[in-house]
């Protein structure tokens, strides 16, 4: 039964990706037809769309890492939190992801990395201060959960792909700003690419959302099933919920990674908290518990 979930955890994960490529290449394609790239504008978007899917494939998790502000966690100064992941991954049989640690006081976790073989786990100081042991080892196995089940690949690729595509709309409609009385910006093909451009970074959001929220509910799942104490992760998911700080390196191209938004949600924590709430890269936390008390 799992294997079979993983098999088509593995296939959406390439039907996502091969949307995303396909969004980017149609965005990039508007982009410089905007710019003037005339009919070598389809061309060179394919490329610069492919390269960027192949660099993002190797380079994703670092970046993922390095934006949210890890680094190594030395098992010396660690030794209770690589304990418990070495302790479940013994029991998933999974390889020992690498491990990091973000000095920050909210309490949070995320997986990131191309496959079971190279992937890593990044917690906050607020994680490991806040959580007990069962709480921690829930948060740990949800996070072994998203790597077993292949979830990393695709979501860990939304990342810099989500990112490029606002980039290169926000450019190019700067771009065709400036030059919108010029002829050759006409026709239906113009009017087709300026909606790619305008409404491109919205449907990233959207493919995003998708990659998510149905796959924190299987990971919960998993996770319970791996440290076999379901109680320990629902624990963990009401102090998340419960808890009022907010992650300081927040970034919307990664907050479909961690276990909770790390957004701003409520309006005491900012004034796009409604924004955050319309587009939460994640099931409510209540719906969550809820259906681990199922179990």
């Amino acid at each position: 039964m799992l294997l079979d979930e993983i098999d088509r955890n593995k296939r959406r994960s390439v039907l996502l990706l091969g949307i995303f490529i396909l969004l980017t290449t149609a965005i990039f394609a508007a982009a410089f037809r905007q710019m003037k790239f005339g009919s070598g504008a389809i061309v060179l978007a394919v490329l610069v769309a492919g390269g960027m899917a192949f660099a993002s494939y190797w380079t994703s998790d670092r970046i993922a890492l390095a934006v949210s502000g890890a680094r190594p966690a030395p098992e010396e100064e660690f030794t209770r939190l690589h304990n418990l992941v070495e302790g479940l991954c013994l029991s998933g049989a999974l390889p020992k992801p690498r491990i990091y640690v973000i000095e920050d006081d909210a309490p949070n976790a995320f997986a990131t990395g191309r496959d079971p073989d190279h992937a890593a786990i990044a917690v906050t100081t607020g994680l490991l201060a806040k959580m007990n042991r069962a709480e921690l080892e829930g948060v740990l196995a949800h996070e072994l959960a998203h790597i077993k089940n292949y979830d990393t690949l695709v979501a860990t690729l939304a990342v810099t792909m989500v990112g490029a595509i606002a980039i290169v709309s926000d450019l190019s409609m700067r771009f065709s700003g400036r030059r919108h009385s010029d002829r050759e910006g006409g026709g239906p093909l113009a009017v087709v690419g300026a909606l790619l451009l305008v409404f491109g970074p919205f449907l990233a959001q959207l493919m995003q959302y998708a990659v998510s929220r149905n796959r924190e509910s299987l990971a919960d799942a998993r996770g319970a099933e791996l440290t076999r104490y379901p109680a320990g992760l629902i624990s963990a998911l009401e102090k998340l919920r419960d808890d009022q700080t907010v992650v300081s390196a927040h970034s919307r191209a990664t907050a479909h990674l961690w276990i909770e938004s790390p957004l701003p949600r409520r309006k005491s924590e900012g004034r796009f908290a409604w924004l955050n709430r319309m587009y939460d890269t994640h099931p409510p936390l209540e719906e969550r518990i809820d259906r681990l008390r199922q179990l």
